[in-house]
């Protein structure tokens, strides 16, 4: 029989599994499957977007059973199990035809994609819940973004090690290794969109395309949005289609709202300063990739620069993604962070 302690350590095991995934759109899910006597038989994490999720990965993985000996197996899930359809089908329904006879979760899902609980009771699964702190922790910026309805947004920055994006004369090509913007162009494949300023625009003239190693692009292309109010010249590299526009406002919940009209679930905020400023003034990044170089230019631009912050007590505290593999990764001569906000500590699950 298996305890509640049994479930304890299933759990742990599902966090485990769970970060091999990748954060944005959807969230950090780990499941495992247990046997009769509380033996881990089968694991599973979503990989993203389009990606089967965890209960049916590790469905998958599990491979086909009878309906007797399905039954007997408990399924262990770190958020409970969808019964949504979007780009894949309602986990709930998956569980429920393999046959699988007990199902327990952590965190309930208050989304759009609710009520899998509710189904598989319904089709005769037994359902357990246990609130979990570690798991609301995994993936507490996600519940954020989607109390808030908007979008989770990922805030990156390419600095030297005093915390430099340019030298006093403007230049800044390149401050990062070619390894730091592979990985950066990796991180904008998986994007819905990428937002920057129409200053950045007007200095730089980027493509905001997502290419690989090799120069060519990569199959998915994010959408690129200018914030901004400044008029912009008719010939720009990014406007090499018709996948991109121009907000003229400052306002950060236009541009949100602007982005939920889009159906766009993940933001990936590339500057300027003063926009990757703005999003983490006003608590709205979720996540901080932070590209470092090792050279120090002693002068210039500041990647990012809050004025109303006059005190330490007022400093925005993050800290390393420790449920990501990349947290602290080497790329060539530079170092990448992978950082998120702090948890807010009042928050119960």
């Amino acid at each position: 029989m298996i305890t509640g302690q049994d479930l304890k350590q299933a759990l742990r095991t599902a966090l485990e599994t769970a970060a091999r995934g990748t954060r944005g759109a959807n969230p950090l899910v780990g499941a495992c499957i247990l046997d009769e006597q509380a033996r881990v038989i089968a694991t599973g994490f979503h990989q993203g977007a389009g990606h089967p999720h965890a209960e049916v990965d590790a469905l998958r993985r599990l491979g086909r059973l009878d309906a007797q000996a399905a039954a007997k197996l408990t399924m262990v899930v770190t958020l409970e199990p969808c019964n949504h359809t979007g780009r894949t089908g309602p986990c709930s329904q998956a569980i429920a035809a393999a046959g699988i006879g007990h199902v327990h979760y952590a965190m309930s899902d208050d989304t759009a994609a609710s009520g899998g609980a509710e189904y598989l009771r319904a089709h005769g699964v037994t359902v357990s819940q246990a609130a979990d702190r570690a798991s609301w922790e995994l993936n507490h910026r996600w519940f954020r973004a989607k109390a808030q309805n908007r979008p989770f947004i990922t805030v990156k920055t390419a600095q030297s090690l005093d915390g430099r994006i340019n030298a006093p004369d403007g230049s800044s090509q390149w401050i990062t290794s070619d390894a730091s913007r592979v990985h950066a162009h990796q991180l904008r494949a998986r994007v819905d969109a990428i937002v920057v300023g129409t200053g950045t625009v007007l200095s730089d003239d980027p493509r905001l395309s997502a290419r690989t190693a090799a120069g060519g692009l990569h199959e998915r292309q994010p959408y690129r949005l200018v914030l901004g109010k400044r008029q912009l010249p008719d010939q720009l590299a990014l406007a090499h289609d018709a996948n991109w526009e121009q907000l003229p406002t400052h306002d950060l919940q236009q541009l949100l709202e602007r982005a939920r009209e889009l159906g766009l679930h993940h933001l990936l905020i590339e500057g300027g300063a003063t926009i990757a400023s703005a999003f983490i003034e006003a608590d709205l990044a979720d996540e901080l990739y932070c590209y470092q170089a090792p050279m120090i230019l002693g002068a210039g631009t500041t990647a990012v620069n809050i004025p109303t912050v006059t005190t330490l007590s007022q400093a925005r505290r993050f800290r390393l993604d420790a449920a990501h593999q990349e947290a602290l990764t080497r790329l060539g001569p530079d170092v990448l962070l992978h950082l998120e906000p702090l948890p807010d500590p009042d928050t119960r699950p």
